[in-house]
């Protein structure tokens, strides 16, 4: 159990540096399992892997070209990865309806990932997006 408590934690964190940080479709691919859910999704937004994907390539990269993330911790208990981070850029471009700023971006997340044979399968998540969107308006 210890062991895939270690690789579920090694699964979350290579989406974050590889799909993320780098937008790589073949890893989003290889880490995403087909009937993955996002219960955190905003109404309306498609919450299944196109929604993920689209969110951090068609929406975040864009705004952020240089975006990062940092894990400051991770825990893991059964199938779960719980995760807090810091999504990072400078903005660019626009992001969600907001004009480029050029000013640096932090984005803090908690989530917690459901990890099935190796791959996402559930994911739940809190974020201060809200918080950095308005403070962008100012």
């Amino acid at each position: 159990m210890m062991e895939t408590m270690t690789e579920n934690k090694a699964v979350v964190r290579r989406f974050n540096e590889e799909v993320i940080a780098e937008g790589n479709l073949e890893s989003f691919k290889e880490l995403m399992d087909e009937q993955f859910i996002n219960r955190s999704a905003p109404e309306g937004m498609d919450n299944g892997p196109a929604g993920m994907i689209y969110f951090f390539n068609e929406i975040l990269r864009p705004a952020m070209p240089d975006i990062h993330v940092t894990i400051h911790q991770q825990v893991a208990e059964g199938d779960l990865v719980t995760t807090r981070k810091t999504i990072s850029g400078t903005q660019t471009g626009a992001l969600l309806g907001i004009p480029a700023t050029g000013r640096a971006v932090n984005i803090d997340v908690i989530d917690i990932v459901r990890v099935k044979d190796g791959k996402y399968f559930e994911h739940w998540g809190i974020t201060s997006l809200p918080e950095v969107l308005s403070q962008l308006q100012n």
